[in-house]
């Protein structure tokens, strides 16, 4: 499987570093906006990359890659993704898949329109404790809470509070937590509940309206889930389930779990989910494996969950009064 990686940021480095882990993936070419040459020249040399592209097109066109992996700012994902499946390349997608719902809707029905594999990349849902959790999930019996919190204080927010705005807290660039953090916790309970019947949003909101932090409550028949998330402010992070039966708490958060505990009528038992390996390795393995094996069946699954999310998310920012 041969990939060109897309943008120069702090999250490519992170891939990279992972990918250097899986070697049925051979990474072929990198892509950066002109201005940001001298970048991905460096990474290239750090990586043994090859070929440094600054136009896209270009890279579409001649580099000899079956995947793309994209991992620029959220407002570009959509265009960026586009222009890869209509040239026929594969995807992978840093998350949020996209802005909104429509856009994702449009790449996940172009990919399916041209038989190509679309992936957004989630650490956790391909982890085998994840698997273990679902799996044990009935145990617990009849779930009636679900709480989940991941909250960072940005390394940015010191600037923002100073009226220097960037990315990350621009509303015009699609900045804010839920689609940074509260994806998380979003994809977690969405993967394993499906669609809720209900979506509210209740936001701390910054001077430019972005949200800075807040609690999205999804309802279900017969319990509730809160998603929480906060970039103005720091917590540990944790992901509790809790049924009639029993219950299961992650202590960490997506990017740095520590341990699983699950307290069933069976017993209970403590997993350590500290990884000798980095966070993203699953991952590629995984739409590795999902590629070589031409499980399109599998893609499929992860994409439409990927585009649910997006749908609950945009109704969980527009409850805020957030449109992007």
């Amino acid at each position: 499987m041969k990939l060109a990686i897309i943008g120069t940021g702090k999250i490519v480095h992170s891939a990279l570093k992972a990918l250097a882990d899986v070697p049925q993936i051979e990474v072929n070419a990198i892509y950066a906006r002109p201005q940001s040459r001298d970048k991905g020249e460096a990474i290239a040399r750090e990586h043994h990359i090859p070929q440094v592209y600054t136009d896209y097109a270009s890279l579409l066109n001649h580099a000899g890659a079956d995947f793309v992996y994209i991992g620029n700012i959220n407002l570009v994902h959509y265009d960026y993704a586009r222009q890869a499946l209509e040239a026929g390349k594969h995807v992978i997608l840093e998350k949020p898949m996209c802005v909104n719902a429509a856009q994702t809707r449009r790449l996940a029905q172009l990919a399916k329109e041209k038989g190509l594999y679309l992936f957004e990349a989630l650490t956790f849902l391909h982890a085998p404790f994840f698997k273990h959790l679902a799996g044990a999930l009935p145990k617990l019996g009849p779930v009636r809470l679900v709480l989940c919190n991941y909250s960072k204080y940005s390394t940015r927010y010191d600037k923002y509070l100073q009226g220097i705005v960037e990315p990350v807290f621009d509303p015009a660039r699609a900045g804010g937590t839920l689609l940074d953090l509260n994806i998380y916790n979003l994809n977690f309970t969405l993967y394993l509940f499906g669609r809720p019947l209900g979506v509210s949003y209740v936001a701390n909101q910054g001077f430019n309206g972005v949200d800075i932090s807040g609690i999205v409550t999804l309802r279900y028949d017969g319990f509730v889930a809160q998603c929480a998330a906060a970039k103005d402010s720091f917590s540990p992070g944790s992901i509790s389930i809790q049924g009639e039966k029993g219950w299961m708490r992650i202590e960490g958060t997506p990017d740095d779990f520590q341990s699983l505990q699950i307290h069933t009528p069976e017993g209970q038992e403590t997993l350590s989910l500290v990884q000798d390996e980095h966070r993203m390795v699953d991952e590629f393995r995984a739409f590795e494996t999902i590629y070589r094996k031409g499980d399109y069946a599998a893609m499929t699954h992860y994409l439409d969950h990927s585009v649910l999310v997006a749908e609950v998310a945009e109704a969980a920012l527009a409850d805020a009064g957030i449109h992007y």
